[in-house]
């Protein structure tokens, strides 16, 4: 697939990321597909899910461990936090940190050292969500 232009680029959640893998296409792409190739080839393409996608989908089932609302707004709680950038929000999401360690270890590429308060109010957020 050649990509031209790059319209918006954002950080997905595991959880949004399998929600996004599981929905149906639009009406827009099956009118596509009906253009270009038979019915009954349609047919079995939509019963049938590439191997790199069915792939994708049973990762993202089974690492995530929130629902994509509460994942999305577990990372919108975390940009709230001074420190907190959006790739490190959704890393933090995705992980669910359960001990100081584990926070340190998210933020070990920083250029910057987490404080025990802004490391407390991180997994109080991450606590609200378990």
């Amino acid at each position: 697939m050649i990509v031209k232009d790059i319209i918006e680029e954002s950080a997905l959640t595991l959880a949004e990321a399998r929600d996004v893998l599981t929905a149906p296409r639009t009406m827009r792409e099956r009118g596509k597909e009906r253009k270009k190739e038979e019915k009954e080839k349609e047919a079995a393409e939509e019963n049938e899910m590439r191997f790199e996608r069915r792939k994708a989908v049973e990762n993202t089932t089974k690492f995530s461990k929130l629902g994509a609302k509460e994942s999305r707004a577990l990372v919108n709680e975390l940009l709230e936090l001074e420190k907190t950038k959006e790739e490190i929000a959704v890393r933090i999401a995705d992980l669910m940190p359960k001990s100081n360690n584990e926070v340190r270890a998210i933020y070990a590429k920083e250029r910057f050292t987490l404080t025990e308060a802004n490391i407390e109010k991180i997994l109080d957020c991450v606590a609200k969500y378990e």
